[in-house]
């Protein structure tokens, strides 16, 4: 089935919306939409051919359950037209998750690279052993990491906009779905704004998490942070007043970006970032400067 045929039917599109917020078997997708269980499940058949869902047979209070999660959160539609010129002044960096350049964490934390656990999860200390640079998945529960964007503008240019993606969620050692935590993103020392994610999604397996991973953190959101002349949003919402002229961006600087969670937030439920080969999106944390 095609995707764009699991959104012509609002039941399908209403299905989407309640497994975005927790995993739920038939029989809860039945009571809430109120409608019968049959008619659920071929909903479900649809959805699962278009990619959007995955489901598991679990076991249940009487025999087995089928256990729906949502495996497809973001799409994007690209119109075929004519190639887009090459952006003049643009900027493009892609950056490892375990390429921080400083860092102060706090248990329960730990890195992993695409093959094995880099040291003992809980232990700090391992944050500095110098494979941490091979990380695609780090975790803590509180301080912050912080990386070193290269700055490769010329003495005549002037920054227009900075944006940064990676995907993230909060961090526990069990699978909660809810756990709330305040997650602050911060440029050159200036806090450009906070996002407040609502757990750590641990219930349904990453779509590039490698198979020997059996923990429970397995993938988060894909976050966008755009900072511009108007201001600075996540996601299109707008956040802050921090504008790109007042993080002091200068050619022969490099970017500092802070990615941090407060014991003292109120929702201090940590920090995990993914990379390539973890989660599910197949990137790092990709940066792009734009100039005028």
């Amino acid at each position: 089935m095609h995707v764009l045929e699991c959104f012509s039917s609002p039941t399908r599109v209403k299905m989407i919306e309640l497994l975005g917020e927790q995993p739920m078997n038939i029989k809860s997708l039945s009571e809430a939409l109120d409608i019968k269980s049959p008619i659920v499940t071929r909903h479900i058949h649809m959805l699962e051919e278009a990619g959007i869902v995955r489901c598991e047979n679990v076991p249940g209070k009487r025999g087995t359950q089928k256990l729906c999660y949502l495996q497809l959160t973001h799409a994007t539609l690209l119109f075929k037209g004519k190639a887009a010129k090459e952006e003049k002044n643009r900027y493009f960096v892609s950056l490892p998750v375990g390429t921080y350049s400083s860092y102060e964490v706090k248990p329960t934390c730990g890195l992993a690279s695409a093959e094995r656990m880099i040291g003992m999860c809980d232990d700090p200390r391992y944050f500095a052993d110098p494979e941490h640079v091979h990380a695609k998945v780090i975790w803590f529960g509180s301080g912050y990491v912080e990386y070193r964007i290269p700055n490769y503008m010329v003495n005549n240019e002037r920054p227009d906009s900075l944006e940064i993606s990676l995907e993230l969620c909060s961090e526990t050692p069990c699978t909660v779905n809810h756990l709330p935590s305040d997650i602050v993103f911060s440029v050159n020392g200036t806090e450009v704004g906070t996002w407040t994610y609502p757990g750590d999604f641990g219930g349904a397996r990453g779509i590039y998490t490698p198979s020997w991973w059996h923990k429970n953190i397995q993938h988060g959101l894909m976050k966008t942070i755009r900072i511009t002349r108007q201001g600075s949003y996540i996601d299109g919402v707008k956040v802050s007043d921090v504008t790109i002229e007042g993080l002091s961006l200068a050619y022969d600087k490099e970017i500092l970006f802070r990615i941090s969670c407060s014991a003292s937030a109120k929702n201090c439920g940590g920090v995990t970032l993914f990379g390539k080969g973890f989660g599910n999106y197949n990137q790092d944390i990709e940066v792009t400067l734009r100039c005028l």
